[in-house]
């Protein structure tokens, strides 16, 4: 087992260039599954210490670069094909939201250097959802999941569309209308989002304010289905990092923004586990302000270790952090919708998977 892990080299960037042979050999299958291969070239490169690491190595961080620059310009493109859409539209009376890695790359944010970003993302007001999908599917975008039971559980259950593949291009878009289900215990409010949202330079597409596109990542990651942990808490770390420095009063408005769209709790997790595995720094008025949502002790307990095993692990299958993956999916779902119809979703989709004659899907 290595002494350099992958949480210490991105909390710590100089442990990078003094990593050994043997612990890159380590830390590359690691942070190639997280993926964060990119992030490392980029960090190198931006200490002009590239040079500085085993000449076996570099070839591997060269091409993750090269990949990662291929889904930013691949995501450029596709935001650029939805803005031709748009078009057919006319003048466009409402906006058009950005989000995760989409909003991420078209806004400039250090974040995205080095990210990979596998689909789009954006979020419209839910009125508008019948006159984008129409023109989205006029302009190539079909529907993935066609069954009877899909269709309703995205349009009746769910926070989004039915994901839409382009015919051509094979790019996937997502189109939300609020950022986590309408069945979510949890239900901030889409119109609260959508009156702060930021309009991007040049282009007709909004993106969240900085404490929303915080809270979005930490709702994403800890009311949803938490399925890379240690880059999600990246995304996180960078985010915070970034508006502390460059957005006046951001501490200061994160936890009152955190209770008026209801995720006090997702933001509570989000800052426990930043500071806890990537030593964030976060002013303690703002711990204190989050002290009243903080679980009970005993569940606090729990959530700690699952957290620690899924995104410390460096073998993910192993039977501590699969076990763990899999209480944090089931949480995820407990979250996401009430008892019964949870029971009922879980049914159908073990039917699903054991029916004589199945296809297999993708589970959603």
């Amino acid at each position: 087992m290595s002494s350099c892990t992958l949480p210490d080299t991105l909390k710590k960037k100089d442990l990078l260039q003094k990593a050994s042979l043997r612990e890159w050999d380590h830390l590359l299958p690691w942070a190639r599954r997280v993926g964060v291969v990119a992030k490392f070239y980029t960090t190198l490169e931006a200490q002009g210490q590239l040079d500085q690491i085993p000449a076996p190595i570099q070839p591997h961080l060269e091409a993750a670069s090269i990949i990662a620059a291929e889904h930013e310009r691949r995501i450029r493109w596709e935001c650029n094909r939805i803005q031709r859409a748009l078009f057919d539209l006319g003048k466009i009376d409402f906006p058009v939201i950005l989000l995760k890695g989409a909003a991420y790359v078209m806004s400039g944010l250090p974040c995205a250097h080095g990210r990979l970003v596998s689909d789009v993302d954006i979020m419209v007001p839910k009125a508008r959802l019948p006159t984008l999908e129409k023109i989205l599917q006029k302009h190539g975008w079909e529907t993935v999941k066609n069954s009877d039971y899909d269709q309703k559980y995205y349009r009746q259950w769910m926070h989004e569309l039915p994901p839409m593949r382009h015919r051509l291009r094979g790019t996937l878009l997502d189109v939300h209308h609020t950022i986590l289900p309408e069945t979510s215990r949890l239900k901030p409010d889409p119109a609260l989002l959508i009156a702060a949202a930021r309009p991007v330079p040049n282009v007709p597409f909004h993106v969240f304010c900085p404490a929303d596109l915080v809270l979005h990542s930490a709702a994403h990651a800890f009311q949803e289905e938490l399925g890379n942990p240690l880059r999600d808490l990246l995304d996180l770390h960078e985010l915070l990092i970034y508006f502390d420095q460059h957005e006046p009063g951001f501490w200061e408005n994160l936890p009152q923004r955190a209770r008026q769209l209801k995720l006090s709790r997702p933001l509570f997790y989000a800052l426990r586990y930043t500071q806890r595995i990537l030593d964030t720094p976060v002013p303690e008025n703002v711990n204190q302000a989050l002290k009243s949502v903080r679980p009970p002790w005993l569940l606090l307990q729990i959530m700690d270790r699952l957290i620690d095993q899924v995104a410390l692990s460096e073998h993910p299958r192993r039977w501590g952090p699969a076990t763990a993956g899999w209480l944090l999916y089931i949480r995820s779902h407990w979250l996401r919708m009430p008892p019964l119809l949870l029971a009922r979703h879980l049914s159908y989709k073990a039917w699903l998977r054991w029916k004589p004659g199945r296809t297999n899907q993708a589970r959603p």
